[in-house]
């Protein structure tokens, strides 16, 4: 039995952690898309079978709006920060002030991050560099893939050197092979809450439940912290 599961890419690590946990109680394994957040909810709304939805509070709200989720069955996973990684091993660029990271984006030969008109965090990167008034000099270093994950995976393995990451911390943290550097600085400081949601049209909505409950529950606190969710 298959637990349908649509998800913005900074679940995915706390999900995979906390899967086998509803495996044992009800048999239900999780069959899970992960992906940029504005990509998932058309994915959504063009049909995807779907039980349980996790996205940012405002996209889970437009969805509730329209009357395609459980109103009872919506809950608040936790807070995630956008962040800056580096492959394993290499320096550390300066973050901790906007000048400091814009000349770090300056010098850096590569520049990976998720879709920039799908994806939270790389919406929020671009508009960055439109604000520090770098995005033609830098466009051309720039790294986008379809999801964070995908952007952390081919950084990890680029092997270059000055290669940024900018994305979820959850991202981060769950791909190998990377250094999370830390948040953006606090000019720039992106916090996005993330909801799970149980779907009108699910057609597990017991399984569903219990899942949205071992996900948000205390128990699964400290899956939460280490996943890069802050409360």
């Amino acid at each position: 039995m298959k637990l349908k599961l649509l998800s913005g890419g900074a679940a995915q690590g706390v999900v995979t952690a906390l899967a086998k946990k509803l495996k044992t109680e009800t048999g239900y394994e999780i069959d899970g898309t992960f992906s940029a957040v504005g990509a998932m909810k058309e994915k959504f709304l063009a049909g995807a079978p779907c039980d349980l939805i996790l996205l940012s509070a405002k996209l889970i709200g437009e969805l509730e709006k329209n009357g395609h989720l459980v109103s009872d069955a919506i809950v608040p996973l936790g807070v995630v920060y956008t962040g800056v990684a580096v492959p394993a091993g290499k320096p550390l660029p300066a973050i901790a002030e906007a000048e400091a990271f814009r000349k770090s984006l300056l010098a850096a030969e590569g520049i990976y991050f998720p879709d920039p008109e799908q994806a939270t965090a790389g919406i929020h990167l671009m508009g960055i560099l439109n604000r520090l008034g770098i995005t033609a000099e830098i466009t051309p270093r720039l790294r986008p893939y379809p999801n964070g994950a995908t952007a952390m995976r081919e950084l990890a393995r680029a092997g270059g050197e000055r290669l940024i990451g900018v994305t979820q911390i959850t991202e981060i943290k769950n791909t190998p092979g990377l250094t999370l550097v830390g948040r953006l600085p606090q000019a720039f400081e992106l916090a996005t809450t993330y909801t799970a949601a149980l779907c009108r049209r699910s057609e597990s909505p017991a399984a569903a439940r219990r899942f949205l409950e071992i996900l948000t529950g205390e128990a699964a606190l400290p899956q939460r912290l280490t996943a890069g969710f802050e409360t």
